[in-house]
């Protein structure tokens, strides 16, 4: 319908490439530059009733190129263009790349024509394309409508086509229109004059650069490069597609942390894009969070099933996690050539697995150890439980303090990623072993409370794992009986305590801390050599036990075994130098041990005070005596003899089977002529009258070094 008196001009409607149905349109190798968004207001005839956006007069780079061209519309009072024709375009597509998604590394480009301009309000066909078709619809309206309602979905004369398609006149393309209303864009942010807004919807396109998208099969390490974006919740705006860029850059520069945040803001905007959730992946393992990673690229893969690059990302991580199953699942696609590299690797973890597993099943500890080593080495480098398992074998060959310490190794996944819940090591799911081999080193630790604790979540997490049910029932019993037989010590009813003890190792042979209590009963009813007997087994389990070996020096020196009782103590001295307890105790087995050899032995004393030296007789009958003497000659004027004078004080306590001397130099001429010394403060040591080691000015360290050394 026209309106009379009026110039019958044809007004061509703008709408955003959303409102225009493109969002159905199959992008595969092209890509959309995110700052061509925003249109260049400043050359549109706003006086002309059809006034096409001009594409940017830069070189634009593709495999194959698409223009794309966001049209704005000034309203007019004369004439209106109406009428619907739809239109079914032809994707155009590259076979050999199956998914392409915003932020790809791209793997090779080409430089496409430089797409030529048009004037504004010129309605021209361009034939200007790489692939020889035209860009421009060209055809005539066939209705007329009222301008205040301008028909949705017709491209007019002038609109370029992204597929690269010619459009009769008048063919427009169904979109599914919602009530909200339309605002006109002032040219503020990535709008410009006369661009159509949905609603306030920020989702904006916008003709730009096309890239084409290469992965040649191999996995990616950092993050995607390429300007589509393949996104399940809708396109996504420049502003997201920019944080996209700079957190990419930062990625680069190793900078983790900073990309990061640039992603979490991108992804903000953007929740459905798959490839910002896979590029947030690729921050968070450079920066050792390779749980968040898995969880990153698990929600990249649900958004888009078919994104490639992030099933490998994926299949990647998992053998670092050790989940080889899980692992095939995402490397090897159907369809999709899988990287040799990451295949060969997840081969080798598998192979040194199964041998692990099929070691552990008959009890072959060194050889689970190994294999274990060999498949974190090989690129299992994160999974907690080939670290449990290392843990796990060392108890088992009764090396407990490198268990203990390689509990501290144990990487945390942190929070579990929905593969690892349901993956099984050793026949039990993935966390319930991690439980189950924590228990069993409660349980050797004594740490009978914490044992049960630990099996319990195991059991709650894989109810039905027999293993995991006969190692619960087995800590409860255990922990119950070495409870029952702390309660009969304590009542000195030693013998039920014997046996109480005795109903926990029953379930548990190889808990050094039952053996040692036990050895502790039966030292208490004087039955000394099984106590050594106890005392030995929880020693063979964990050589290191303090408890034990001061109950087997113990039960020794009950039985006069001098020697034995000696080197326990002497181990012990070294290991608590402090305990004054034990140095007197080993005090007295040294002498007792003298007195068996038929030495002599007198004026003997624990502790005790520095004894002074006047006469050279005095002086040599001292260090004559059996055993270790220190003696300090000293000045009384000289100040480095005050500063240290005090700490021998300290020493004489700290070593009471040592005899300490101290000799003035300045009242006891003939002991310092006879002995040489011309320096002071001097030490020397001597043992069973023999001089061993002379110091001069010695520092605090040192001295005590030379007389801990000679104290064994």
């Amino acid at each position: 319908m026209s309106h009379s008196g009026k110039n019958n001009n044809t007004t061509t409607t703008a709408t955003n490439i959303t409102e225009l149905g493109f969002h159905n349109l199959s992008f595969c190798d092209d890509a959309l530059s995110c700052e061509a968004n925003k249109p260049d207001f400043r050359e549109l005839d706003l006086g002309s009733p059809v006034s096409p956006l001009r594409t940017r007069p830069s070189g634009l780079t593709a495999t194959s190129t698409t223009t794309t061209t966001t049209t704005s519309s000034s309203s007019s009072s004369s004439g209106s263009v109406s009428g619907q024709t739809r239109l079914n375009p032809v994707n155009k597509r590259h076979d050999s790349i199956p998914n392409s998604h915003s932020g790809e590394l791209s793997g090779s480009s080409e430089t496409s024509p430089t797409a030529p301009t048009r004037k504004p309000g010129h309605a021209r066909s361009d034939s200007g394309s790489v692939s020889g078709h035209p860009l421009i619809y060209s055809g005539q309206s066939s209705h007329q409508s009222s301008v205040s309602s301008p028909p949705p979905n017709v491209l007019p004369t002038g609109n370029i086509c992204p597929s690269g398609k010619i459009l009769k006149t008048g063919i427009g393309l169904t979109s599914n229109r919602s009530s909200r209303t339309d605002t006109l864009g002032s040219g503020m942010g990535h709008y410009g004059h006369g661009s159509i807004m949905r609603g306030g919807s920020n989702h904006i396109v916008g003709g730009g650069s096309a890239t084409s998208i290469k992965s040649g099969g191999s996995l990616a390490v950092g993050p995607e490069n390429a300007n589509v974006n393949r996104n399940r919740g809708g396109i996504c705006g420049g502003d997201a597609e920019e944080l996209k860029k700079m957190g990419n850059e930062l990625y680069r520069k190793g900078c983790f942390g900073e990309a990061l945040s640039m992603y979490d803001k991108a992804i903000s905007l953007a929740p459905g894009n798959a490839a910002f959730r896979s590029n947030r992946a690729a921050a968070l393992t450079g920066l050792g969070r390779i749980g968040e990673a898995v969880k990153e690229c698990e929600e990249a893969v649900r958004l888009d099933p078919n994104y490639w690059r992030a099933h490998q990302r994926l299949g990647s991580l998992l053998v670092r996690l050790g989940q080889v199953e899980n692992a095939r699942r995402h490397l090897c696609l159907s369809g999709q050539q899988a990287d040799p590299t990451e295949v060969h690797r997840l081969q080798v973890v598998e192979k040194h697995l199964s041998k692990c597993t099929d070691a552990r099943k008959v009890g072959d500890w060194k050889s689970a150890l190994r294999e274990g080593d060999a498949a974190i080495a090989a690129g299992a480098d994160f999974s907690p439980q080939l670290s449990m398992c290392r843990v796990e074998a060392l108890l088992k060959l009764h090396q407990l303090e490198d268990a203990e310490s390689s509990l501290s190794n144990i990487p945390k996944i942190e929070p579990s990623t929905v593969s690892s819940s349901q993956t099984r090591f050793f026949g039990m799911l993935s966390e319930a072993y991690t439980f189950f081999v924590r228990a069993q080193i409660e349980m050797a630790l004594g740490r009978f409370e914490n044992a049960v604790t630990a099996a319990e979540k195991a059991g709650q997490i894989d109810p039905r794992n027999v293993e995991v049910a006969v190692l619960l029932n087995n800590v409860k019993l255990v922990a119950r009986a070495r409870a029952r037989g702390n309660d009969l010590f304590k009542s000195e009813r030693f013998t039920e305590a014997c046996q109480a003890y005795g109903e926990g190792l029953r379930f548990d042979p190889s808990n050094s801390v039952l053996y040692c209590n036990r050895a502790a009963c039966w030292f208490k009813l004087g039955q000394w050599e099984r106590s050594v007997e106890d005392s030995n087994q929880a020693l063979l389990i964990q050589p290191n036990y303090t408890k034990a070996l001061l109950r087997r020096a113990a039960s020794n020196s009950k039985l006069e075994k001098w020697a034995d009782a000696v080197r326990d103590f002497e181990v012990l001295r070294r290991e608590l130098p402090d305990d004054n307890e034990i140095a007197e105790s080993l005090f007295h087995a040294q002498v007792s041990l003298k007195k068996s050899r038929g030495e002599e032995v007198y004026n003997m004393k624990f502790g005790g005070e520095v004894e002074e030296v006047s006469s050279l007789e005095q002086f040599r009958a001292a260090v004559s005596l059996p055993g270790v003497s220190v003696v300090h000659f000293k000045s009384a004027s000289n100040l480095h003899c005050k500063q240290i004078s005090p700490y021998v004080e300290t020493l004489c306590g700290r070593y009471p089977s040592i005899n300490f001397l101290k000799v003035d130099i300045d009242e006891s001429p003939g002991v310092a002529h006879a002995e040489n010394v011309r320096i002071v403060p001097t030490f020397k040591i001597y043992k069973n009258g023999s001089r061993m080691k002379e110091i001069v000015c010695p520092s605090r360290d040192m001295l005590e070094h030379s007389v801990r050394h000679y104290s064994f």
